[in-house]
């Protein structure tokens, strides 16, 4: 079981009682004038609780993938920052997330995955709801052996759920449920992406099954993470072989507010190839961009990356100020390319591929993490050149902060 970092004596703080505001308004600035987050966002306990309201619950935040739980009654249990979650597919094939409490008396539903037959039971008193979060049976309510009460409403006892989008096999939660509409949130990047991949092109998009997941934990806030995705300035220290392929001038940005999301293109990319076979690749792909791949963190905790013949989901699950999750799932188009037998070799080959890039990164992060404990840093300067994707991100977190 992980113990999550909240800590129940935390108190509410106001934030300027935790960091100096003024250090916030620096970050707006441009890019010439700015210094980054500074330090408190990264190691006082105190902000969290300021971040968890402002970034994570009032966001389209990630919370898995919906391939992770592809039979009706599949189940997973998620702590999203202290708030335990479900996450149902339902009968009709609907992803749905649900608050993990029963409404009776407040036990945890589910601590582990599993699939359910007909109905998520409470282990205390066996209160029990469908997969749509209706409470269906309340045994013994009444006394011994009377399973109903003309006093008890079972209609104001129904399980909580959380408004839920699920787009290109991500599962976005908004706990708090006042953020933008999903589809106006995600519109400026179909937008751009549509020159890449289309509708109908989402749909052909397969997890696969043997080489398709892997995680890592990391020493670091979940924000480095997001910091070092957005730039290539790394690339000729932190991954010199990945360099020698796609190097810095081989890259362009991708930024802008109020988009959400920033990040970095490549210019070279090569598909994998094993004699003549090869992924099957995306139908709508523009041809005088087939060596173009993008690398597009979509704030606040999913990085993803779009190929012509494949497509990962690298999204980020904090467990403690200084401990973070990472999660990456691939994704081919077709079931042959994704779990055929052919093309095995294939894959094996591009998660290894794709993990010893994220290992590289694990010195990077941690290191920013360390560095952070320095009270001479100011939150770091930028590079007008280099860091501008980067600084998209701090001038987000920043303004839904203040």
């Amino acid at each position: 079981m992980i113990i999550f970092f909240v800590d129940q004596n935390l108190k509410n703080l106001p934030l300027s009682e935790i960091l100096d505001i003024e250090k916030l308004h620096n970050v707006d600035k441009p890019i010439e004038l700015a210094n980054g987050l500074p330090n408190e966002c990264y190691i006082s306990p105190d902000y969290l609780a300021h971040e968890r309201e402002k970034v994570f619950f009032n966001k389209w935040t990630v919370v898995g993938v919906a391939s992770s739980i592809p039979k009706p009654g599949d189940v997973r249990p998620h702590n999203l920052l202290g708030i335990p979650l479900i996450l149902i597919r339902d009968k009709n094939m609907k992803v749905r997330v649900f608050h993990n409490v029963c409404s009776h008396r407040g036990f945890k539903l589910l601590d582990k995955p599993c699939n359910l037959k007909n109905v998520i039971r409470c282990p205390y008193h066996s209160w029990s709801y469908n997969f749509d979060g209706k409470l269906v049976a309340t045994p013994h309510i009444g006394g011994l052996n009377n399973h109903q009460s003309s006093d008890f409403n079972k209609s104001k006892s129904n399980l909580k759920e959380v408004k839920t989008k699920v787009w290109m096999d991500i599962i976005f939660v908004n706990i708090n449920s006042n953020e933008i509409n999903f589809d106006e949130y995600i519109e400026p990047l179909e937008n751009r992406w549509s020159k890449f991949i289309n509708k109908k092109d989402q749909n052909f998009l397969v997890h696969s099954n043997d080489y398709g997941y892997f995680n890592l934990e990391v020493k670091c806030n979940w924000k480095f993470a997001i910091e070092n995705y957005c730039e290539s300035y790394h690339l000729p220290t932190i991954h010199p072989e990945l360099n020698k392929i796609s190097n810095i001038n081989d890259h362009y940005h991708i930024q802008g507010l109020p988009n959400r999301f920033a990040g970095q293109g490549s210019k070279k990319y090569e598909q994998l190839m094993k004699g003549n076979k090869k992924f099957d690749t995306f139908s709508n792909w523009d041809k005088r961009m087939l060596k173009n791949s993008e690398y597009i963190a979509l704030f606040p905790n999913v990085m993803i990356g779009l190929h012509i013949d494949h497509f990962y989901v690298f999204w980020l699950e904090p467990l403690s100020m200084n401990k973070t999750k990472e999660h990456m799932q691939m994704y081919y188009i077709g079931n042959e390319s994704a779990n055929g037998n052919e093309l095995k070799d294939l894959r094996k080959e591009n998660s290894r591929f794709w993990r010893d890039v994220m290992l590289e990164d694990i010195n990077a992060i941690e290191g920013m993490q360390e560095g952070r404990s320095s009270p001479v840093y100011n939150g770091g300067n930028f590079s007008p050149i280099m860091d501008q994707p980067t600084h998209q991100f701090h001038k987000w977190i920043a303004n839904n902060l203040i």
